[in-house]
């Protein structure tokens, strides 16, 4: 037997040693260095990816796109080629549909159990969450533009078939501020589905708030004061109509702290501390 001179306690420590550095090719690499962080440009992809490949979410954007397509279509068959107006029916289905959108992309990960999944590949959840709301937000910017580009030719063609003058006058502020209307609505969705992480909860209250804001206003002096000031569905309608005061910008940014600030704020503290099972 041969005798290398080595104490037992001091092989097995060089092994362990040993142990903790694994040859990958022809370079050490050390398996507890820290991992590279996830690029937040593959969450935002992957985020994107999401919003659309599921089923739930596929259902939402076809019905989307039909609703808008059949409410500009029918509009300028009834209306006439007024290009404001088909542009504007468009938030019928933008209203009601988009921040359902909003809401379940940050409930989804909860109601199918993958927030584990999601959260152990990306630990720091504020990036996830940041790459969650992004995507609903350009999305609506996009289909707003998407409805300015079918009421074009939709007035075009009504045009012709009814053989009368098209009304082609848009004002390009009222334009930006439906657009920006669009925006603040999925940002209202994305506020009551990060504070409830619920989506049936969220979307009763987000299609719920203007028939009671419409009933709060009928009750007298306080209750028109309150829509004035706290109902975004109110307090949006000069930024639609492209036409502003100081007032009006005091008020739509109250209603926007109650109702997309402070959710979005709360719900941002609770997803990030909520134990994950």
């Amino acid at each position: 037997m041969t005798n290398t001179g080595i104490p037992a306690t001091k092989r097995n420590t060089d092994d362990t040693a040993a142990d903790d550095v694994k040859t990958i090719g022809s370079k050490p690499a050390d398996i507890h260095r820290p991992r590279t962080p996830i690029p937040f440009q593959r969450l935002l992809a992957v985020e994107t990816r999401k919003l659309f490949d599921t089923r739930s979410s596929k259902i939402m954007t076809v019905i989307l796109i039909t609703l808008v397509l059949a409410s500009i279509i029918g509009r300028g068959v009834v209306s006439g080629p007024e290009l404001h107006t088909l542009v504007g029916t468009a938030g019928i289905g933008f209203g009601t549909l988009l921040p359902v959108l909003g809401i379940l992309t940050v409930t989804s990960e909860w109601s199918h159990r993958t927030a584990l999944t999601t959260f152990a590949l990306e630990p720091r959840r504020w990036r996830v969450l940041a790459a969650k709301c992004l995507p609903p937000l350009i999305t609506a910017v996009a289909a707003s533009l998407s409805a300015i580009l079918v009421a074009v030719p939709v007035t075009a063609v009504v045009a012709g078939v009814q053989d009368v003058p098209a009304t082609w006058e848009v004002a390009p502020l009222a334009l930006l501020g439906w657009t920006g209307t669009n925006v603040l609505v999925v940002a209202m969705g994305l506020a009551m589905g990060m504070l409830l992480l619920n989506a049936p909860a969220a979307i009763v209250i987000c299609l719920s708030t203007p028939m009671l804001w419409s009933v709060v206003g009928r009750l007298g002096t306080a209750g028109e004061v309150l829509t004035e000031w706290f109902d975004l569905n109110t307090t949006a309608v000069p930024l639609m109509d492209g036409d502003m005061t100081s007032g009006d910008v005091a008020r739509l940014v109250v209603s926007m702290i109650f109702w997309i600030v402070i959710p979005m704020g709360i719900g941002a503290v609770r997803v990030i501390r909520k134990e994950v099972n």
